[in-house]
């Protein structure tokens, strides 16, 4: 270093000597800190490319920042701001701030894929440096804005876990709701001026001794409020903010994956500088970089303008980005940083005062939400002279570490007029206060800021007064004092992306609502009706409306009254929406296409095609498409892909869903369609064999529920008369049911209803089955579970819903109370389970059977009591239910006169010994009993 150089801050340099020598045993170590921390200091203040020090959401770093614009006019600022977001900044004048600059990718190639979906944000706010000069650039003639740091895809390149955990919250700060931080969502969070202290000890020494609690409040004292003051210069306020960040970094801890980070990007941006640089041969004294304090200490050997070009840039993966303006808030940059609740609303309060008490013109977009017109001819603000003509590099810090603190005389209108407006909300709010509470607020806010050495309560002292003077033991409203306390100084403002600036989806959206008549943009819940009988047009909206609640998150667009369904037309609907407050969710539909149809129909495609997806899943694919596209096109396709999964699935666990979704399904195309279209009847056919198949392993399967079983059989039994139509063989059902062997009870009753629906086990058998049960000492505790099976068997079987009643009627007269008790809960949660289907056919029954009034209950007796139930089994080949056919067979005459009127002609063909005829009587007895019913009857 030259002695010119030297002799900068020789006197600096010397008070830091001898600061070493006293408070240190082993100077040495001290000593290099310190005597460093002013060669980081004297390097940067000498760079030709000024580098601008700042700190994010700073009222101190705006401020400055739009005093050295206006004193220095620089024709090209550097920017710490992702390169790849630079498009996005000119449509920051539609939108009313804060809001975030987002990069957001679904399509990522390069990356997990378990990582989906990547986003990236970068709020911004009126109050910060980066806005400033931003607004300078865009809206002065002949300055060009470059962004210089890292892309977004290098942000996950570099540090995926690290820019996810960046910032530790605030300890003693109370943390912010779900709902507050859910405006960025999980996004990554990049930040200008990152400046905080990264060696726990440090912090916890600061604050002790800074008598606050977290840093925001340690910030806000020590640093905000000297920068801030009227006597500040732009020489003091730089050297002051690089000081601090080459403290914070000679002290940070050797983390080797967060420092290469740092350094990586540090070099990043130098190398584009310098590319910049050599592209445009711009003066470096015409340039302004504006980083964070942290980087712009930086020992990199790329540092300035003739730092060395050794770092090479890596390419970028095949990820797909997409990018926008979402919405943001105070309360969610907050959360995302681990700022303390409502410093941000606090900054935005001091940036106002530091304005008015400074003088200083800020910049703000032409055009932008709250900005005066502009005037008719432009004319460019003339650069306001700086305090003092100082050279550059000359010594300012000295002078600033020696001075003591300004004591700022208390305001007494201003703390009055805060006591007596928290007072005022909090009596909104629920709180029993007084004009009482509002002096106590008054003297308690002075009595912290003496107890914590300060002339005048800063706005965290006045939290903290207000908190103990007001807050009870409960909170009587949605707000406590804290949170008031925070609205009142400027509260949780929430941006807003403007029409201009959102995404074409987002503008067809608003473009296809606006027979509505609401002012969608709006934050807040808005009631929606739609009168489609009398205005037709409003089915369009409607179809809008219902595409919106299946792709946005809960609470964004919610039916009051209407549904839909498959094959029903909507008369009246009724909607609560809030397309405002769900602003983001918005935009973010348009990074994934250009209409909500192409952005459902991507959806429904990749949920259909996913490598987990299941049977059911598809099917309800093809339900989504034709309820809310209508397309016939994209139904069949998703339709044949279904029956392909369930092809190849070897389990039963969809049953049930699959059941349902074929019966809706199968019910509209018959309503509908003049034809079924191929791909449902291909399914049926396939079902019905893939079911058969699985049935004899599903009764024996422990892993296979009950209700799953009865699903499959209710598949069988429903789909019967539509698979035999196309070709599928009753002898497949016939077979599995023989092939069952279950041991489970509940699928032992079960497998007793498919074989009474197939006329394999008559009623009377089935009823006698149950007694045994009854009178076996060791089946009774069992029983239950049997029960369990009948009450699911009306799913495939609803015949026995009198029986089911029957059955249950009989256990609740017999079973003792010890085993019948424990089973209620199994009953109610059964019915519970499928109570749309079962519950119904139970109560109906129950009360044809049962007398309607308590006095007939006396005198009543069940039905199945009554009289005996006549038999239903067919009658088989060599049993004596076919006595009928040794008669007919003994006079063949009767068959030969019957053959005669039915136009038949032939003799009787003997293929075995015996009577003639009788073979063929005994294989195929129907005729016969049916004929000795006949006579019997006459």
């Amino acid at each position: 270093m030259s002695a010119a150089h030297e002799g900068t801050f020789a006197t600096l340099r010397t008070q830091l000597q001898e600061a070493a020598a006293t408070f240190a045993d082993g100077p040495d170590a001290l000593e290099g800190i310190l005597l460093g921390i002013v060669d980081d200091v004297d390097r940067a203040v000498r760079e030709p490319l000024e580098v601008f020090p700042v700190c994010h959401h700073s009222p101190a770093s705006a401020t400055a920042m739009a005093r050295r614009l206006r004193e220095k006019q620089p024709k090209v600022v550097y920017l710490e701001l992702c390169e790849d977001m630079a498009p996005l900044l000119t449509e920051l004048r539609n939108c009313r701030l804060p809001v975030a600059v987002q990069a957001f990718a679904t399509e990522i190639d390069g990356f997990p894929a378990e990582w989906s979906p990547l986003s990236v944000v970068a709020p911004i706010t009126e109050a910060s440096a980066e806005y400033q000069a931003i607004a300078y650039a865009l809206d002065t003639p002949g300055v060009e804005l470059v962004l210089v740091d890292r892309s977004s895809d290098h942000v996950f390149q570099w540090d995926p876990r690290g820019a996810r955990t960046e910032q530790p919250a605030d300890a003693d700060a109370p943390p912010p709701t779900e709902e507050e931080a859910a405006l960025h969502g999980d996004a990554v969070g990049v930040e200008l001026g990152d400046l905080r202290p990264r060696f726990a000890e440090l912090e916890e020494h600061l604050l002790r001794h800074g008598k606050v609690r977290h840093w925001s409040e340690w910030w806000h004292q020590y640093v905000e409020l000297p920068l801030g003051d009227r006597g500040s210069d732009h020489d003091t306020y730089r050297q002051v903010m690089l000081l601090i960040g080459s403290l914070f970094r000679r002290l940070a801890p050797g983390d080797s994956d967060r420092v290469r980070v740092d350094e990586d990007r540090e070099r990043h941006m130098w190398t584009r500088m310098r590319e910049h640089l050599a592209a445009t041969g711009t003066d470096p004294a015409d340039c302004l970089y504006v980083c964070g304090a942290f980087h712009a200490v930086s020992r990199v050997e790329e540092f300035g303008v003739h730092g060395i070009d050794t770092f090479e840039i890596g390419p970028r993966t095949a990820t797909t980005w997409q990018y926008g303006l979402i919405p943001s808030s105070h309360a969610a940059i907050e959360a995302q940083f681990g700022l303390a609740a409502g410093s941000v609303s606090i900054a935005a309060t001091v940036w106002a005062k530091n304005l008015k008490r400074t003088g200083v013109k800020s910049y703000r977009l032409a055009g932008q939400n709250g900005t005066k017109k502009a005037k008719p001819k432009k004319t460019v603000v003339p650069a306001v002279p700086a305090p003092t003509a100082a050279d550059p590099a000359s010594d300012k810090l000295t002078g600033f570490l020696r001075r003591p603190p300004v004591l700022d005389r208390l305001d007494e209108a201003e703390l009055l007029g805060w006591s007596v407006e928290i007072v005022r909300a909090a009596r909104r709010n629920g709180y029993l206060a007084s004009t009482a509470d509002a002096i106590a607020v008054f003297e308690t806010s002075i009595l912290l800021a003496g107890m914590r050495d300060r002339a005048r309560p800063t706005p965290y002292d006045f939290q903290d007064a207000a908190v103990t003077c007001i807050e009870k033991d409960t909170v009587p409203g949605r707000r406590d004092v804290r949170r008031l306390v925070e609205i009142m100084m400027g509260g949780d403002r929430v941006g807003q992306v403007g029409y201009d600036a959102l995404p074409p989806l987002a503008r067809d959206v608003h473009d296809r609502l606006a027979p509505l008549n609401l002012k969608l943009q709006q934050r807040g819940v808005q009631r929606a009706l739609l009168n489609i009988a009398a205005q037709p047009e409003l089915e369009r909206c409607s179809d809008v409306l219902w595409m919106l609640r299946r792709l946005m998150p809960r609470g964004a667009a919610r039916p009051i009254m209407g549904e839909r369904r498959l094959g029903e037309r909507p008369i009246q609907e009724s909607w609560d929406l809030a397309l405002g407050t769900h602003q983001r969710a918005l935009i973010e539909l348009g990074y994934e296409g250009v209409s909500l149809e192409q952005v459902l129909e991507q959806r429904l495609r990749r949920t259909a095609y996913d490598p987990q997806a299941t049977a059911a899943t598809v099917l309800a694919t093809v339900e989504d498409a034709t309820l809310y596209l209508r397309s016939r096109r994209l139904a069949d396709e998703l339709g044949t892909h279904a029956l392909e999964v369930l092809s190849a699935e070897r389990s039963v666990d969809d049953a049930p869903e699959v059941l349902r979704r074929v019966r809706g399904l199968l019910a509209y195309y018959r309503t509908s369609e003049p034809v079924l279209p191929p791909w449902i009847e291909s399914f049926v056919k396939a079902g019905y064999a893939h079911y058969c198949t699985l049935l004899p392993t599903a009764f024996t399967d422990d892993d296979a529920t009950v209700r799953q079983v009865a699903a499959m059989l209710g598949f069988l039994f429903s789909m019967e008369s539509l698979a035999l139509s196309l070709g599928c063989d009753r002898a497949q059902l016939e077979l599995a049911v023989a092939q069952s062997h279950p041991e489970d009870p509940s699928k032992t009753a079960l497998l007793w209803a498919a074989r009474n629906h197939l006329g394999l086990l008559s009623r009377a058998e089935l009823r006698a089955r149950c007694d045994e049960l009854l009178a076996n000492p060791l089946v009774v505790p069992a029983y239950p579970r049997y029960l369990s099976g009948f009450v699911h068997a009306l799913e495939p079987v609803p015949g026995l819903t009198d029986f089911v009643v029957e059955a249950v009627s009989n256990a609740f007269g017999r079973l003792p109370d010890p085993v019948l008790l424990p089973w209620l809960p199994s009953l109610i949660s059964t019915l519970r389970t499928s109570g749309t289907e079962l519950a119904p056919l139970l109560i109906r029954e129950a009360g044809r059977i049962f007398p309607g009034r308590l006095a007939a209950l006396d005198e009543w007796v069940p039905p199945w009591r009554a009289r005996p139930e006549p038999e239903t089994v067919r009658p088989v080949r060599g049993t004596a239910q076919a006595r009928g056919a040794a008669l007919l067979a003994a006079h063949p005459a009767t068959c030969d006169a019957v053959a005669n009127l039915l136009g038949c002609d032939g003799a009787w063909v003997t293929t075995e010994p015996g009577p003639s005829g009788a073979a063929l009587i005994g294989r195929h007895p129907d005729t016969a009993v049916a004929l000795e019913a006949l006579l019997s009857g006459s």
